[in-house]
C-alpha cells in the first residue's frame, strides 16, 4: 500500500490569517513589555509630571541659594554706625564725630551719612508714612562701605566709638541678620531637597504598582519563556529596559517643561522690573535666573528619574518572579 499523502499546506493568506489571529502578547517579534499600551503612556504622563514638580523644587531653591548669597554678599560689604540722640547732646556733632572715626579706620572704602529725614523715612514700612516723628529720639545712621584690602579694623572702630561716644555711637556688622539669611536659605534648600526626594519615592511606587500589573499581564508569556529556558535575569532585563525608557520619555518631558517655566518666568521677571514694582522684584529674586547649576540639576532630575524607574522595575520583577 502507498504512504498516505501528507495533508495539504495552507496557503498563503490562510497562514497570514491564522498569525494574525494571534494575541497580542504572542506575536512573533512582539515585545515581551509594550511601551505603546494605555497603561504605559499613562505611566509615562505620572513620571513626567513628578519631574516636573520636582525640578520646580530644585529651581526654586537654587533661585533662592543664589539670591541670598547675593544678599549675603551686600549685607557684608557694609556695617552700619547708629548714633542715638541723648540729652544735652549735638545729635549733628556727635555723628560728624563718628563720620571722623570711621574714615580714621583702616579698610572703611566710603562714608555716607543718613540726614534725619532719610533716617525718617527707613521707619515707614513699620510706622506707615505722613507721622510727624519729631518729638521721637530717631537714631542717625552712618552707613561704611568695606574695602577689600586691607582688612577692616571692625574691633579698633568699635572700641574707638565706645571711648569717643560712650553710651551714644554703637557698631553693627550685621552678623545676626548674616546667621538668619543663612538659617533661612540652608532651611529652604532643605525642603526642597527633601521635596525631590518625595517626589522620586513617589515615581519608585509608581513604577512598582505599573511593572507589578504588567507582570501580571504578561504571565503567560513569563510562563512560556521559563519553559522554553529563559533565566530570571532575561526577565528582568526585558521589563527593566523598557521601563527604563518610559521613565527617559517622561524625566525628559518634565524636565522640558521645567525649564520652559523657568524662562518664561524670567522674561516675565523683566517685564515686571521695568514696572512700578520693579526695585522690590529685583531685590527679591535678582534676575531670576538659575544659572548653570540649576539648569543642571532641572536635567539630572530627569535622568535620576529615569534610572530610578529602570532600577525599580528590574527589582519589582525579579521579587515578583521568586
Amino acid at each position: 500500500m502507498g504512504q498516505p499523502s501528507p495533508p495539504p499546506r495552507p496557503s498563503a493568506p490562510v497562514a497570514a490569517e491564522q498569525e494574525t489571529a494571534l494575541p497580542a502578547t504572542l506575536r512573533r517579534n512582539a515585545p515581551l513589555v509594550p511601551t505603546d499600551s494605555a497603561a504605559s503612556r499613562a505611566l509615562a504622563a505620572v513620571i513626567a509630571i513628578l519631574t516636573f514638580l520636582a525640578a520646580l523644587c530644585a529651581g526654586a531653591a537654587e533661585i533662592v541659594a543664589s539670591s541670598a548669597n547675593q544678599w549675603q554678599g551686600s549685607v557684608a560689604q557694609e556695617v552700619t554706625i547708629q548714633v542715638r540722640p541723648s540729652a544735652g547732646r549735638d545729635i549733628d556733632a556727635d555723628v560728624a564725630r563718628a563720620e571722623a572715626l570711621a574714615k580714621a579706620t583702616a579698610g572703611i572704602a566710603t562714608t555716607r551719612v543718613f540726614s534725619k529725614a532719610e533716617a525718617e523715612r527707613l521707619l515707614e514700612p513699620w510706622l506707615g508714612s505722613g507721622l510727624d516723628l519729631s518729638d521721637l529720639p530717631v537714631p542717625r545712621l552712618v552707613t561704611l562701605k568695606l574695602a577689600e584690602s586691607p582688612l577692616p579694623d571692625l574691633k579698633g572702630l568699635r572700641g574707638s566709638l565706645s571711648e569717643a561716644l560712650p553710651g551714644v555711637a554703637s557698631l553693627d556688622d550685621h552678623a545676626l541678620w548674616l546667621q538668619r539669611l543663612s538659617t533661612m536659605a540652608n532651611t529652604f534648600v532643605g525642603i526642597g531637597i527633601g521635596i525631590v526626594a518625595l517626589v522620586l519615592i513617589a515615581t519608585g511606587l509608581a513604577v512598582i504598582f505599573a511593572t507589578r500589573g504588567a507582570m501580571a499581564g504578561n504571565r503567560e508569556v513569563v510562563e512560556v519563556l521559563h519553559f522554553v529556558g529563559a533565566n530570571d535575569d532575561f526577565i528582568a532585563r526585558a521589563f527593566q529596559r523598557r521601563f527604563f525608557r518610559l521613565g527617559l520619555r517622561g524625566g525628559i518631558i518634565g524636565s522640558c517643561l521645567a525649564l520652559a517655566v523657568f524662562a518664561l518666568a524670567g522674561l516675565l521677571a523683566q517685564v515686571w522690573r521695568s514696572g512700578p514694582a520693579g526695585d522690590e522684584i529685583e531685590a527679591l529674586f535678582g534676575a531670576f535666573h538659575i544659572g548653570w547649576r540649576g539648569y543642571a540639576a532641572v536635567l539630572l532630575i530627569g535622568v535620576i528619574a529615569s534610572v530610578v524607574t529602570g532600577i525599580v522595575s528590574r527589582l519589582t520583577v525579579r521579587r515578583f518572579l521568586r
